[in-house]
């Protein structure tokens, strides 16, 4: 299978806890379809202290995985939104 693209889109959207509403990643998504994993090399900013767990109510998010050869982290449904 291809790896993702390196340079990857220029369009930033932002990512929230769904449970507190506090920002988790600055993350440029390619696509307009619904967002089910985040590539760690296209993460602009990230805001968690711990991997997969937001930084104010502490419940994980995401879970560590690795995507078509390349590390990511695969949201839970229902967990996060995105602006």
């Amino acid at each position: 299978m291809a790896k993702p693209n390196k340079k990857g889109p220029t369009k930033t959207i932002d990512i929230y806890c769904q449970n507190c509403q506090a920002q988790l990643f600055k993350y440029r998504k390619g696509g307009k379809g619904a967002l089910v994993k985040c590539f760690k090399e296209r993460i602009v900013e990230d805001f968690t202290n711990t991997p997969c767990h937001c930084p104010q109510c502490n419940k994980e998010f995401a879970r560590d995985t690795l995507v078509r050869g390349t590390p990511a982290y695969k949201f839970i449904g229902g967990k996060v939104r995105f602006k």
